[in-house]
């Protein structure tokens, strides 16, 4: 009685796992779709924004899970290195059975075997079995056929080949994947961790200038692998990229200078950048070599790439006027982009300027501006400004001028950020001064319109607010309109409404509002005095009357501050209407105006910087070679087929006759093989296809 064979040893069970198909295709698996989240999920962006995408606690989780960082998380570079390991050992594993099989004709079958195949044949040659030996090895020579003769007692068997090149397919496929997964471990994150933990180093997640940043939070310019930005400003030259990890950046120092001579940009008659390059001097030491780089044209430098990534502005100066809402006379300031500036017991904060805004206007005639509720541009400006939606719409796009970015910072460390326009921009068939404001980089802007005047300039309205803000000014505007209203058979109405005028222009300005009141003014304030104080039966009546009166006192106010300027008063046309009509909703919305002044671009020298890519990427040829192999090895696979024929020649009993018995076998059955056969049949047993 024979005893069951012993049970392997874990360690030959994990290595058989290890080195299986199964287990390499379920890690290609988890590989595909962990890079489907990552390509969805946008990757390292600020956790603010995906608060806001997905809510707190799915946010927390996914971070928890490093759905952010994918690429560069500890269980996806685990993964990877599994399948290195496991593809590498299906390598080892099959690669002396795919040579032995290359070099194996398999000619000792035997020739009774060769009935049990699908493709099989019979026939009589009229030649002797040496001639028939010679006739069908030229043949099958002429046709790419390898061959190999055994003689045997009784016959002769010649085994052929042809595809052999299939084998090849499957090393190289397999190589490619190791090549390519290798490649991608050595120019990932883990590169960059190991030599931070070899030297070291910590991340650094503070703010300042990278010439501050202690040493512990540098990588030496030895550093086999990296990949970062280089921020450089026209005549300035830097030697250190910051690089992006999970929680921090560390800089790398490079062994070299890059010095921007000049950024030069083209841009499409829409405005948009068609191209940019920049011109580059590189310092290194003693030597000095020019060159210039553009998109898509890296310049290659002792073993670095560096590519144009972006341009952004590099310290333009920036000559701006604050204008006070409320009155007084404009300050003038100069500041250049990046620094900080102190403004009303506040931190002003320059953070760019854009010379070109380029933003899509189509469809602009259908929208409507009469919600005043859309004076903010919640819905209607979302199209036009910043949005990247795709839409079915043809594009109409233009550009829109100069704008630029700051925050005020208060003493709390608590910051809003603001984007205003230089010049106004045509909306609805009004031109408007666009201000937006918002109160994290997770928010949309919101935008205060407020209409050019006459001259296309700012100050109609910016005077008309100043005079809303002023108690004199409401009475008098006030009186002048009870005055023009008043019937003339009537006088005795004029008293009372001077009074309803009165207390529409003191809850409109917000005079009337008090400290910690939610409504402190606008049109939200008159809406909320209708609903307290008037019956709901009257509301609606009321309502209209209240506007009408608001209507006529900010245009009599518009009058008194024009004569008080030493202006004409305004004419009384479809132009002024027009600009009375905007000024009314944007005149609500500034009493909201985060800010008492309001800061306009008066003009600018532009700096420009370019953003460099710098990378040292050593697995970038592992990847290139992988993905030849790749080419080669799937190509190999589904276009070349191995086939194998075997023709057995035997004597028969007339000696210048003999019978000639053959088979075929393909790693693929296809409807082609039949067709082959049959040619081999035509060509070697000289039968009719």
């Amino acid at each position: 009685m024979s005893s069951a064979a012993p049970r392997p040893s874990l360690a030959r069970e994990l290595l058989d796992l290890f080195s299986s198909m199964r287990f390499a295709i379920a890690l290609l698996s988890v590989i595909c779709i962990a890079s489907v989240i990552g390509t969805v999920v946008r990757q390292r962006e600020p956790m603010g924004n995906y608060v806001n995408q997905f809510g707190p606690f799915w946010a927390d989780l996914f971070g928890r899970l490093d759905l952010y960082t994918v690429y560069s998380a500890p269980w996806f570079l685990l993964i990877l290195a599994f399948l290195v390991v496991s593809t590498s050992l299906c390598i080892a594993r099959n690669t002396p059975k795919i040579l032995a099989d290359l070099r194996s004709y398999k000619e000792g079958v035997r020739e009774q075997s060769l009935q049990a195949h699908h493709h099989k044949a019979i026939a009589s040659l009229p030649s002797n079995p040496q001639m028939a030996l010679a006739e069908i090895g030229a043949t099958l020579t002429a046709l790419g056929w390898k061959a190999r003769v055994q003689q045997r007692e009784h016959g002769t068997m010649i085994a052929a080949r042809r595809g052999a090149a299939n084998k090849i397919g499957y090393l190289a496929a397999h190589s490619a994947i190791v090549l390519i997964c290798l490649g991608g471990l050595f120019d990932g994150d883990i590169m960059v961790k190991l030599m931070m933990w070899a030297q070291g180093k910590q991340l650094y997640t503070g703010s300042g200038l990278a010439s501050d940043v202690r040493p512990e939070h540098r990588l030496s310019s030895g550093n086999p692998s990296f990949r970062g930005n280089l921020f450089v400003p026209e005549g300035s030259r830097a030697g250190t990229a910051v690089l992006t990890l999970p929680g921090g950046v560390v800089l790398q120092d490079l062994p070299f200078d890059v010095e921007l001579k000049k950024f030069s940009v083209d841009y499409y008659p829409t405005g948009m950048p068609k191209s940019f390059a920049s011109d580059v001097v590189i310092h290194d030491g003693k030597s000095v070599h020019a060159a210039t780089v553009k998109v898509n044209e890296p310049v290659i430098y002792n073993g670095i790439a560096i590519y144009q990534s972006s341009f952004e502005d590099g310290g333009s100066k920036l000559q701006l006027k604050a204008l006070p809402l409320a009155g007084g006379q404009p300050l003038k300031l100069e500041g250049r982009v990046g620094s900080k500036l102190p403004f009303g017991g506040q931190t002003l904060e320059l953070d760019g300027l854009r010379v070109i805004n380029v933003e899509n206007f189509s469809g602009e005639a259908n929208a409507s501006g009469a919600d005043v509720r859309k004076v903010d541009l919640g819905d209607t400006l979302g199209k036009h400004l910043g949005s990247g939606a795709k839409t079915s719409s043809a594009k109409t796009l233009r550009n829109v001028g100069p704008s630029f970015s700051y925050k005020l910072r208060d003493a709390a460390g608590q910051a809003r950020e603001y984007n205003n326009y230089m010049q106004p921009v045509e909306l609805e068939g009004r031109r408007v001064f666009l201000a937006g404001v918002r109160e994290s980089a997770g928010d949309g802007f919101r935008y205060l319109r407020m209409p050019a005047d006459e001259n296309d300039s700012l100050d109609g309205w910016l005077r008309l607010r100043q005079a809303l803000a002023d108690p004199a000014l409401r009475d008098a505007a006030a009186h002048a309109y009870a005055a023009s209203a008043t019937p003339p058979n009537l006088p005795q109405m004029q008293p009372q409404l001077q009074l309803t005028a009165q207390r529409a222009l003191s809850l409109f300005s917000g005079a009337a509002a008090k400290p910690g009141d939610e409504v402190r003014g606008g049109l939200p304030a008159l809406s909320q005095f209708v609903e307290r104080d008037v019956p709901q039966t009257d509301r609606q009546r009321v309502s209209e009357v209240l506007l009408r009166i608001l209507n006529g006192s900010l245009f009599e106010l518009n009058q008194l501050a024009r004569e008080r300027a030493g202006l004409k008063p305004a004419a009384l046309d479809a132009a002024s209407q027009a600009f009375m009509t905007q000024a009314v909703l944007s005149l609500s919305d500034s009493i909201y105006y985060p800010a008492p002044m309001l800061l306009q671009l008066d003009g600018f020298e532009q700096v420009q910087a370019s953003v460099f890519q710098v990378a040292r990427a050593p697995g970038q040829k592992l990847v290139y070679l992988g993905a030849l192999l790749l080419i080669v090895g799937v190509f190999a696979m589904l276009y070349i087929k191995e086939r194998r024929l075997w023709i057995w020649i035997a004597p028969e009993a007339d000696p210048a006759g003999s019978q000639v018995r053959m088979a075929m076998s393909s790693t693929r059955e296809s409807p082609d093989n039949a067709v082959l056969f049959a040619q081999l049949k035509a060509a070697l047993l000289k039968e009719p296809t």
